[in-house]
């Protein structure tokens, strides 16, 4: 499951263009909690926090515990809103998780024992198709990554949907059955190495 990391909010009191630009002349960024059958909480935050958040590893699946006026929600982070120019958060949405409900989200897979892995010792390269996979899942079971071993695959192997770990209670969203999610590439051949070999040894 996603560790739970608990941020603190202000409640904003109206919605509207003018008023989250008086929350950004505050210093803070204008936000939204919505979803879970329930009135949106209009909130102000922190804009390190978002900027710290969206900067880690494996945001999109963080679950989030933001504490308004005393009261916390759980939630993820929907969608960031960045300035043009100086790429600062504007505005955050987060989707309120609903006890017993399902949500969509990007899970990140993490590939564990490269250095072991018998087709990269060999010169192969991990070829990564998919960094991500987008899954339903229970709201109050989210992973906070997928697993792969490599310490078994040899060049031209393939890691596919049923050889990740951590996808218990997890359906992928993807109409293909069982699909790829890396594999472990030949070494390519270097051509300009190999062409300076044979002239070396026509000359000889």
């Amino acid at each position: 499951m996603s560790k739970i990391t608990s941020i603190e909010a202000s409640a904003r009191a109206k919605a509207g263009k003018g008023a989250a630009r008086a929350t950004r002349r505050a210093g803070l960024v204008p936000g939204v909690i919505y979803g879970g059958k329930q009135e949106p909480t209009l909130i102000a935050i922190d804009p390190r926090i978002i900027v710290k958040g969206i900067q880690t590893s494996g945001w999109r699946s963080r679950v989030y515990e933001i504490k308004v006026d005393g009261k916390a929600e759980r939630a993820l982070v929907r969608d960031v809103q960045l300035h043009p120019v100086k790429d600062s958060p504007v505005h955050v949405d987060f989707l309120r998780l609903a006890a017993g409900s399902r949500v969509h989200v990007e899970v990140s897979v993490h590939f564990e024992n490269e250095e072991t892995c018998p087709g990269i010792k060999r010169g192969g390269v991990l070829n990564v198709v998919r960094h991500t996979i987008e899954v339903d899942v229970p709201a109050d079971n989210i992973p906070e990554f997928f697993t792969v071993d490599l310490s078994k695959l040899d060049i031209a192997d393939n890691v596919r949907w049923e050889d990740v770990q951590g996808t218990e209670g997890v359906t992928p969203l993807t109409h293909e059955e069982n699909f790829v999610v890396a594999s472990i590439a030949a070494p390519s051949v270097d051509t300009t190495e190999g062409a300076a070999e044979a002239t070396e040894e026509a000359a000889s």
